[in-house]
């Protein structure tokens, strides 16, 4: 057997054991209840018959020398092997009867999906692998088309079905603003109507091959052509546009997806202020949720107006600063044991404090003061009274009213006062807490700190060996990063109303660590696109919650093998991932101490 056929065989069966477990662990039976074309095709569709497509692609992008022929041949032998496995599921289930007892998932819900809901189960198994085949050739032919026009079409065919997966979002966004029957013409009950589904494919891949072929020369021909005083209004107006855009948002996606957006909103807090000490300063902290949880404990503390609270309890915007400070103390103090500790050593150490800071919170030593596991309540929400308010209200309500003509809004005074208690309200807290911070933080990537720590983070010894103090900015980096990690748990607190240690676990730290990741280390934008990914995605397919940790964990492996540098890569972080340009890749770093 020679090496290419050994590959093929090799991709085929990886293939079909993928699709064998997709099967086996029940997703594709869940996901077969959400269309992304309706009536049409599910996103268990997707899944079954995508597996044979990229088996296909992957055996005839192995094979680039060889001619069409050898191609098409290794090409559909890999799509039919994806369905071997699978088919033999099928045949088990004729002689082990009781099957379920050992695999509760191989139900007649499944073998009716991979069966094609043909009467015969043998002949649908059979007929499974002859489509699986023909899809083999189809990712052939994708692998066979020019770049030009095959980016372009990944492109939209992504953007397309992510439309049809995000239906009932679309839906809960439109309704409000369409007609029913102009809905109905566009959605079915869940996905895309089929002509639709075409119509945005078509429009899209039209979109991004005028963007690739020319279109993005042009907007960059026309920016560089723009005297200083153009430049300086467009970046103006784009500004006023987002503002704009930013404003009156939750107006658009309502409750549910305003309280997505805070979630979002929470991560991100927490990764600016982490991607600090791990992304500049490479300083790897796995015990970031201990900050979070002292601002949170201590506005609860001081707010709060149970019995843990003060007899006179402080208001949100007095509390906050405090517990900054205090998340920024905290740092500072669980830096101190570890400033010469590097790599997995300071990863564990810190993990050790996060857990120590998650069993005191719930031990019994604290609950006089904390609240144990019984945690604290009564916490009121973050608002705005007195004379600021009615000095906002001036502002804010004539800008309210007017949007209240096309069903929009923004924050708006009631009662003489400006409450932040829904999600909708708590999404422009989140949104100051947000730009704030991306101001700090870009202002530190910009600074001699930030070079420091960069600096640092490449080779701690050179940076010590060139003049930097690297204790102090290590401590530096440390306290820092817990602000961010601070600011976001005070307006958790206030948030819920209520706080438990359950909600400072340690998977809180993975988290913020692995959207950081998935970003790309050191890059503010990165963060935010992290984020969106692994907490905003996650949040809109909820019912889907049994399969989010393991969809998590393959989005990961499946980013650090096809992508590591991040969604949104620092131009520096790309070339060391790549090693391209490396006399490019030095830090310029100060000196002076």
């Amino acid at each position: 057997m020679n090496e290419e056929l050994r590959g093929t065989l090799k991709t085929g069966l990886i293939a079909g054991i993928v699709t064998l477990s997709l099967g086996m662990i029940g997703i594709l039976v869940a996901f077969n209840k959400r269309f992304i074309v309706t009536d049409l095709v599910t996103l268990a569709d997707l899944l079954l018959f995508g597996m044979a497509v990229v088996a296909g692609y992957l055996a005839a992008s192995s094979l680039k020398h060889r001619s069409v022929v050898n191609r098409l041949l290794h090409g559909g032998l890999a799509g039919v092997l994806a369905a071997v496995p699978t088919f033999l599921l099928i045949l088990l289930t004729l002689v082990w009867e009781d099957i379920r007892s050992s695999f509760i998932n191989v139900g007649p819900d499944l073998i009716d999906i991979v069966t094609l809901n043909n009467d015969s189960v043998v002949i649908g198994g059979i007929l499974l692998m002859v489509v699986f085949g023909v899809l083999g050739l189809v990712g052939v032919g994708f692998a066979q088309m020019p770049e030009r026009f095959r980016r372009p079409i990944s492109m939209s065919l992504a953007w397309t079905i992510g439309s049809g997966v995000m239906s009932d979002i679309l839906i809960g966004i439109l309704r409000p603003r369409m007609s029913q029957s102009a809905l109905r013409s566009l959605f079915g009950s869940t996905g895309l109507q089929p002509v639709p589904f075409v119509v945005l494919f078509v429009v899209l891949t039209a979109v991004f091959f005028w963007w690739q072929q020319g279109g993005h020369a042009r907007y960059d021909t026309l920016r560089q052509n723009l005297t200083p005083r153009q430049q300086k209004n467009s970046r103006r107006i784009s500004i006023s546009l987002l503002v704009i855009f930013l404003l009156i948002l939750p107006s658009l996606l309502g409750v549910y997806l305003s309280e997505i957006f805070n979630e979002v909103g929470r991560f991100v807090l927490m990764g600016l202020g982490l991607n600090i000490a791990i992304g500049l300063a490479g300083l790897l902290d796995l015990g970031y949720v201990t900050n979070f949880a002292v601002g949170a404990y201590i506005m609860a503390l001081l707010t709060s107006n149970s019995q843990f609270g003060l007899d006179n309890p402080w208001s949100f915007w007095l509390a906050v600063p405090i517990c900054v400070v205090a998340a920024m103390f905290t740092g500072f103090i669980l830096a101190l044991p570890v400033l010469k500790m590097r790599g997995d050593y300071l990863a564990i150490a810190t993990l050790g404090f996060g857990e120590i800071i998650r069993v005191l919170a719930r031990s019994d030593a604290l609950k006089p003061v904390i609240g144990g596991a019984q945690g604290i309540l009564q916490i009121p929400a973050a608002k705005i009274g007195g004379f600021l308010a009615e000095a906002l209200g001036y502002v804010l309500n004539p800008i309210n009213n007017f949007l209240e003509r096309f069903d929009l809004g923004i924050l708006a005074t009631n009662n003489g006062e400006i409450v932040f208690g829904n999600p909708p309200q708590l999404y422009y807290l989140f949104i100051l807490a947000s730009l704030l911070m991306l101001f700090v933080s870009r202002r530190l990537n910009n600074s001699r700190t930030g070079r420091r720590w960069m600096a640092i983070r490449e080779d701690e010894d050179v940076a010590a060996a060139m003049g930097i103090n690297t204790t102090n900015a290590k401590v530096l980096a440390f306290t820092l990063s817990a602000a961010s990690g601070g600011l976001a748990g005070a307006i958790f607190a206030a948030k819920l109303g209520s706080i438990f240690p359950s909600s400072f676990e340690l998977l809180i730290s993975i988290n913020v660590l692995s959207l950081i990741i998935v970003g790309g280390l050191g890059s503010i934008p990165g963060v935010i696109v992290g984020a969106f990914a692994l907490v905003g995605i996650p949040q809109l397919l909820s019912e889907f919650a049994e399969f989010r940790l393991l969809l998590y964990g393959i989005a990961l492996i499946v980013m650090m093998l096809v992508r590591p540098e991040g969604l949104w890569p620092s131009e520096v972080h790309r070339r060391e991932i790549h090693g391209e340009g490396d006399d490019e890749t030095a830090v310029p770093v100060s000196v002076k101490p």
